[in-house]
């Protein structure tokens, strides 16, 4: 997700620094980050004169967001915010209850939090753009896959898409993660990503093993992601990472079910 232009970078300033910048911004996502950020801010302070840290970790609410900063060109938002409370999610606490974007600005990557709880006005104005763009859509944010309706399932179907993300971050997800997908089913399976949360709560690596497993046989493709709170960093022990690892990748799921996913 991170711009690639001339003027974007990682970590400590290089030997050939751009000139005539007025403004530095450093842009911090996880609390684990902060110290690193507070670092790299009197990093490029020794040679620029004003230098901003700020970013998701700070809470801002992202109202402001401008296409390229911050992230490559092709992210859009058109909502911030979602209504839902799910206790591992920092995005309530951070951006508030979802609103709607009207004048969102054109991409074809969706980070949006939760667009399916937008109204059906927003939703159409958003697959309508999405259907002008230059490269098939991506719905990186996730879709609420209760959410996930007739008229949601119509509108995805004419409209060329490069993969979308569900989820599966709970037992209790499972059920409407089925229809979903059941509803998507003209989607290739590769294509149907999702969210799959491990570790939370009291979750086995047995248990997790399991949900990844399902997800992959009812026709999803998973994303393993390792719980981590806001206020510390998880060391996962070996066995973990390397479970999430195994189901990150579709190419690697599809090797190690006997072959490449339809």
């Amino acid at each position: 997700m991170t711009p690639k232009d001339r003027l974007a970078f990682v970590g400590n300033p290089p030997l050939f620094r751009p000139q005539n910048i007025d403004e530095v911004h450093v842009s911090v996502t996880f609390t684990w980050d902060v110290k690193e950020g507070e670092r790299l801010a009197e990093a490029w302070a020794l040679y620029y004169p004003r230098v901003l840290l700020g970013g998701p970790v700070y809470g801002l609410q992202g109202d402001d967001f401008v296409p390229g900063r911050y992230v490559k060109e092709g992210v859009t938002f058109t909502t911030r915010g979602c209504n839902r409370k799910c206790p591992w999610c920092l995005v309530p606490g951070n951006e508030g209850k979802l609103r709607e974007i009207e004048d969102f600005a054109p991409g074809w990557i969706v980070q949006d939090n939760n667009l399916l709880m937008a109204s059906r006005r927003h939703m159409k104005r958003v697959f309508d753009m999405l259907r002008e763009q230059p490269h098939p859509a991506q719905f990186q944010g996730g879709l609420d896959a209760r959410l996930v309706d007739d008229w949601v399932a119509d509108q995805l179907k004419d409209m060329k898409i490069k993969q979308l993300f569900l989820a599966a971050d709970t037992e209790g997800a499972m059920g409407p993660l089925a229809a979903a997908i059941e509803k998507l089913s003209y989607m290739k399976h590769w294509q149907r990503r999702v969210f799959t949360m491990i570790g939370f709560g009291e979750e086995t690596i047995e248990q997790a093993a399991s949900r990844c497993e399902r997800v992959w046989q009812m026709g999803g493709a998973p994303y393993a992601q390792l719980y981590q709170p806001r206020d510390h960093f998880i060391k996962y022990p070996r066995e973990w990472k390397k479970l999430q690892a195994s189901w990150a990748s579709p190419a690697v799921m599809s090797a190690s079910h006997g072959g490449w996913i339809p």
